[in-house]
């Protein structure tokens, strides 16, 4: 008697069963915790590509880091929480705008880093000038240098950089370094860098690393994205620019002419230790050793130095996403302006509604974005919210090539802005890690207006009449390309 698997009308309705078994565990499963969007998504590649659906599930649909990590992350938290009682008494909340203290609050919640008054803050918007100006700050440190970058190489451009820090450990300088794992194999030059670093004492470690042979595995394309530089606690660097030459030594983008354009701030004063307990956090997690807090009494006169600042982590390593929050709330109480860059635009459905509704409020809202892009699928779904945002009212800046606009940072009104290493798209709000401040200053959103300025005369004002004409090809990939930006 032949089994009944042998049947092709027995082998078929198996098939099927274990086809409606897996949409209906895949129903409850992956709905869980998720965006309605993204479920959708999923669910639709499950059910048409069920197996190789599953497969792809398993490997990237997990938003969050392994639980061990995330209680590194807890537990550093509520020490910086019992660190910093009382730090937010040294801002100054009299001179905030109406609704600024409800995101202090939020920030604070999501990232235990509280809002710091007593700080100078200074835009650094040219690319070889932010390199000399962290060397110059890495000369001068007695006692350690902090160093984190999403891509960290040693090339003609960042030799100084990395001259600097051999200078340091001359010196006897303890240098800790952190670069991302995966960024750092994807790139040229990483054995170059880590022989350099190994020869001249610097402490080296990878993040996030991709060793499931050692038990060091996550979802791949969760990646720490932040960018920063400690130096002795007193001076510290956040924003943009990856530790690379600004072509990042690829082929294709020499050959394309592509450098990319970033924005940098040197900050002094008490947010440099926030910028440090990131840091701190971040060697926990990939060391199991804590370094000690800084817990020195600070001291301000309050005459001097009236900008605060909060810095706020986000990333896999949250239970929330810090920055989509702040993103939106401070959109929605924005009452005169928003001004938007970010070199990757994929908007959750929240922040696209956000900033619709601005326009509609009839708030000024621009958005600086690329002319061309280095990652096709990005680039292409990008595209596909400028209709919507140009028939709001959003003016649409695309920056000329062949250079790149990779600066993220945004502002509401006239003296509330963020800058960091978020990009307005869900891969920064879900899946990396990365570090943005928020920044109360008339003085620092002037700076940022000013370099603003500078993107408006280097850029192509998008008009609705030309966009809507655009061959039905480019209609085609950027629509295809929006339906992958929900797969996370």
């Amino acid at each position: 008697m032949r089994s009944w698997l042998a049947d092709p009308e027995g082998l078929a309705l198996l098939l099927l069963v274990l086809h409606v078994v897996i949409g209906a565990i895949a129903v409850a499963y992956i709905s869980a915790r998720r965006r309605p969007a993204t479920a959708i998504a999923w669910m639709l590649t499950i059910i048409f590509i069920p197996y190789v659906g599953i497969v792809a599930f398993m490997l990237v649909g997990f938003t969050r880091l392994p639980k061990a990590r995330r209680d590194k992350q807890k537990h550093v938290n509520e020490m910086i929480l019992a660190r910093t009682e009382g730090l937010d008494q040294l801002s100054h909340r009299d001179d905030w705008p109406k609704g600024l203290s409800t995101l202090v609050t939020l920030n604070n919640n999501l990232g235990a880093l509280p809002m710091v008054g007593g700080n100078d803050v200074e835009l650094l918007p040219d690319y070889h000038g932010s390199i000399a100006a962290m060397a110059r700050e890495i000369d001068t440190a007695t006692d350690y240098v902090h160093v984190e970058f999403y891509i960290l190489v040693d090339d003609d451009v960042t030799r100084p950089f990395f001259d600097a820090l051999e200078r340091a450990c001359r010196r006897g300088v303890t240098v800790r370094v952190l670069s991302d794992h995966l960024a750092a194999l994807m790139n040229p030059g990483r054995k170059e860098t880590l022989t350099r670093l190994a020869a001249m004492g610097a402490e080296y470690h990878a993040m996030l690393p991709l060793r499931p042979w050692k038990g060091n595995w996550q979802r791949v394309d969760l990646r720490n994205h932040r960018k920063l530089l400690v130096v002795d606690g007193r001076v510290g660097f956040a924003g943009s620019q990856n530790m690379v030459n600004e072509s990042y030594n690829k082929k294709k983008n020499i050959a394309r002419g592509l450098r990319w354009h970033e924005l940098m701030m040197r900050v002094h004063g008490p947010v440099v230790r926030e910028l440090d307990a990131v840091f701190v956090t971040d060697w926990f997690s990939e060391t199991d050793v804590l370094l000690e807090l800084d817990t020195s009494p600070v001291v301000l006169n309050p005459a001097e130095h009236l900008v605060d600042a909060q810095v706020v982590p986000s990333g896999p390593s949250f239970e929330n996403d810090n920055s989509l929050k702040l993103f939106v709330s401070m959109i929605h109480q924005a009452t005169e302006r928003v001004s938007i860059t970010s070199p990757y635009f994929v908007p959750e459905d929240s922040v696209l509604l956000a900033i619709i509704a601005a326009a509609g409020r009839g708030l000024s809202v621009e958005l600086f974005v690329s002319e061309i892009g280095d990652q096709a699928m990005v680039y292409h779904a990008q595209r596909s919210y400028y209709e919507a945002l140009l028939r709001a009212g959003v003016k649409i800046y695309l920056y000329k090539s062949p250079e790149v606009l990779h600066s993220k940072h945004f502002s509401i009104d006239s003296d509330v802005a963020v800058i960091g290493s978020s990009n307005m798209d869900i891969r920064s709000f879900a899946l990396n890690m990365e570090i943005s401040v928020l920044i109360h200053s008339a003085s620092f959103v002037a700076q940022m207006r000013d370099v603003e300025d500078g993107y408006r005369s280097n850029s192509r004002d998008l008009r609705l009449e030309d966009w809507i004409k655009r061959p039905r090809w480019e209609k085609f990939w950027d629509s295809a390309a929006r339906l992958t930006s929900n797969l996370q």
